[in-house]
């Protein structure tokens, strides 16, 4: 079964949905023989829903900045204007947590900028402030984000935040992967999670900042990436998600507690060359004795 990518949101919303509630049902995890760095991963074809790879898919852990992307989720199928200019308010105390940001209290920009450099550059009160301006608030966003998880047959998930600041934001790699597949219906989730570089005009007062995409396997010819998300808090280790080809079929890959900034990476690679050659690549010495850590310490 195929999804069909239309502009019409509220028709993607309910055909997306309905699809994603149909995906792993009785379905039997590929659970490979594969070293990795990342505590937890899964590998789903996003057209198929099968599941072409699984490394403790079921384990729930904290997830950081994967967050954004059900943040975005939520507010992409909200119909909010995208031109509209934001004021830009200060986080509370509850977002201290890896909280800096060099916005401007005050200052305004368009929801769209904020969207984009939440996803791309995981810019926390950009996210911060898309709860900000949503109906009821941050809370309500909040509400919205673990409304959708149900929706979408999420069990295991639970949002706290709409930045990822939080460690009580927590899902599983098989959770995670039904949200990317109804994310990857949105084409501008698609675009701005996956823009390299982009620069912000804020108005009130006037100045621009620029900011780069966290995942640099944008900017490799060996990668073909349709959407993308990082995560990283100490609680959480190196988390990343995107969609890319896989024998030629698009997957959606999440990658859980990785040791690292290079290692979730690895791992995608990792996985790539196990599907599509059958061949295996080792692990280093600290990323491996940090999912053994995590891991023990998990009792999994």
């Amino acid at each position: 079964m195929r999804v069909v990518v239309i502009h019409h949101t509220k028709f993607v919303t309910t055909a997306v949905t309905a699809f994603v509630l149909c995906l792993f049902n009785g379905a039997a995890y590929a659970q490979e023989t594969l070293e990795l760095a990342s505590v937890s991963a899964i590998a789903v074809e996003v057209d198929t829903g099968k599941t072409i790879f699984a490394k403790r898919a079921d384990v729930v852990l904290p997830i950081a900045s994967i967050t954004k992307l059900m943040t975005a989720l939520v507010v992409v199928e909200s119909g909010a204007s995208m031109d509209e200019y934001l004021k830009i308010e200060d986080w509370d105390a509850k977002q201290a947590k890896n909280a800096y940001s060099r916005i401007r209290i005050d200052s305004q920009a368009k929801r769209a900028d904020l969207l984009r450099i939440a996803l791309m550059s995981s810019e926390n009160r950009a996210a911060y402030n898309l709860g900000v301006h949503y109906a009821g608030g941050v809370q309500g966003l909040v509400n919205a984000m673990n409304a959708k998880a149900v929706t979408l047959g999420m069990r295991d998930t639970h949002f706290a935040d709409p930045t990822g600041l939080s460690t009580e934001n927590k899902s599983s790699a098989q959770d995670l992967a039904k949200m990317m597949i109804a994310a990857h219906a949105h084409p501008d989730i698609q675009k701005f999670s996956t823009t390299r570089q982009h620069t912000v005009n804020f108005r009130k007062p006037r100045y621009r900042l620029g900011y780069g995409n966290t995942n640099p396997l944008l900017g490799s010819s060996r990668w073909q990436v349709s959407m993308t998300k990082t995560g990283y808090l100490t609680e959480a280790g190196r988390c990343l998600v995107m969609v890319t080809p896989i024998d030629g079929k698009p997957a959606a890959v999440v990658l859980l507690n990785s040791f690292g900034k290079r290692s979730p990476l690895g791992d995608a690679g990792r996985i790539r060359r196990w599907l599509q050659e059958g061949i295996k690549s080792k692990v280093a010495t600290a990323a491996k004795a940090h999912e053994q850590r995590v891991s023990t310490a998990l009792g999994l």
